[in-house]
């Protein structure tokens, strides 16, 4: 039986489920797809844009190709809302291609836990924007967004 990975749905306050929104933002930011998939079932579903991906062994090989495209990726997630073993969070991120070009990338998932506070579910609706580097709003070293940085609703996203 695996670990739990806490706060256990289900979610009682605003601040646990924040909690486990930047747990995953912070597990996102260090672009480790095996770190990142050890908080997801072994056999969780998702739908990420068009791509469907089940299980962690999917997952791992989607986000290794996902980051091997977007370059210095950095993101903040904020939690939108929550229930029972459910949170809808909103994100978005900045990234570059290997051409130069950078982006920004909006979206809102849906996210569906088990009873030990592994993801079992989760969907992504997300739409890029390009954007100048000089519109960049994300500077931070890479890794782990600093707790003093902005969130989105700071930043006006």
């Amino acid at each position: 039986m695996e670990a739990e990975r806490p706060p256990l749905p289900p979610f009682a306050t605003p601040e646990d489920a924040a909690r486990k929104v930047r747990m995953a933002e912070d597990a996102w930011n260090t672009r480790d797809p095996e770190r990142v998939s050890l908080a997801y079932t072994p056999d969780s579903r998702w739908r990420n844009r068009t791509d469907f991906v089940q299980g962690r062994e999917a997952i791992v090989a989607f986000l290794t190709r996902k980051w091997a495209r977007e370059l210095e990726y950095r993101l903040i997630k904020e939690l939108w809302d929550f229930r029972e073993n459910r949170i809808a969070v909103r994100f978005a991120y900045e990234w570059h291609d290997h051409g130069g070009s950078w982006f920004r990338s909006y979206g809102n998932e849906l996210w569906e836990f088990d009873a030990r506070g592994l993801m079992r579910r989760r969907v992504a609706s997300i739409n890029d924007m390009p954007i100048r580097e000089d519109e960049r709003l994300y500077h931070w070293p890479q890794g782990r967004r600093p707790d003093d940085h902005p969130g989105l609703s700071d930043l006006g996203l």
